[in-house]
């Protein structure tokens, strides 16, 4: 693929061209599904950790319609089909939920990609909770950001069809991903939208602040 080949080249011209494949695959596979991606604001350049709500498996194809990043995601994505090739070849770091000794290795692998310049995102919600508002921003994972001294990006993602935000891009109580993939395919189009939010300096902070001030951003954007 693309995006391979470019950054097997191991220079910054290749991530960048990596990085320019990643973001047209995002934006084509967020139209496959009817989505246009309205993005604002403006992404931190280098080395940043993304922290964004979470409402769907859409979330991840419509960031990467505003900028190019690897991905935080449980580890259940790499035994599906297509997706955990779309998910390795865009650098997801996979964590295994509830584990303590897959979240420090997660972590470290975070602070090795920060260091090395790239982006990583997380959806610090830890999971997708059908219906509910924006919950709580799990801490853990902001070490990354501390010990690598990068800024903190909160990042908004919300839905809208009609002037309302549609929630039907969710999961249903119980539905299985097949079935998400199929309905999805059949809704009707959604606006995507995606805000990047002023950075916050991880410098010496807690990480219990730096996640209640990404999700008080994300929570003041979402609800305006």
């Amino acid at each position: 693929m693309l995006i391979n080949h470019h950054r097997r080249r191991n220079t910054e011209a290749g991530d960048r061209q990596a990085d320019a494949v990643a973001v047209r695959l995002g934006r084509w596979l967020a139209g496959l599904y009817g989505l246009r991606a309205k993005v604002s604001g403006k992404p931190v350049e280098g080395p940043v950790l993304f922290a964004a709500n979470h409402i769907s498996w859409l979330d991840i194809p419509v960031l990467h319609s505003g900028a190019a990043m690897g991905f935080v995601a449980k580890a259940e994505i790499d035994n599906w089909p297509l997706f955990s090739y779309i998910a390795r070849t865009g650098g997801t770091i996979f964590h295994q939920r509830g584990n303590h000794d897959s979240a420090a290795d997660v972590s470290l692998l975070m602070e090795e990609r920060l260091q090395q310049g790239r982006a990583v995102t997380i959806f610090p919600e830890g999971g997708i909770v059908p219906g509910a508002p924006i919950r709580v921003f799990h801490a853990r994972l902001f070490r990354a950001a501390v010990e690598a001294g990068c800024p903190v990006q909160p990042v908004m993602v919300r839905y809208m069809r009609g002037g309302r935000i549609d929630e039907a891009v969710s999961f249903r109580p119980g539905e299985s991903m097949t079935w998400n993939l199929v309905r999805q395919l059949a809704r009707p189009p959604t606006i995507a939208e995606v805000h990047f939010l002023p950075a916050i300096d991880a410098t010496g902070k807690p990480r219990r602040q730096l996640a209640d001030a990404a999700r008080a951003a994300v929570v003041g954007r979402y609800e305006a």
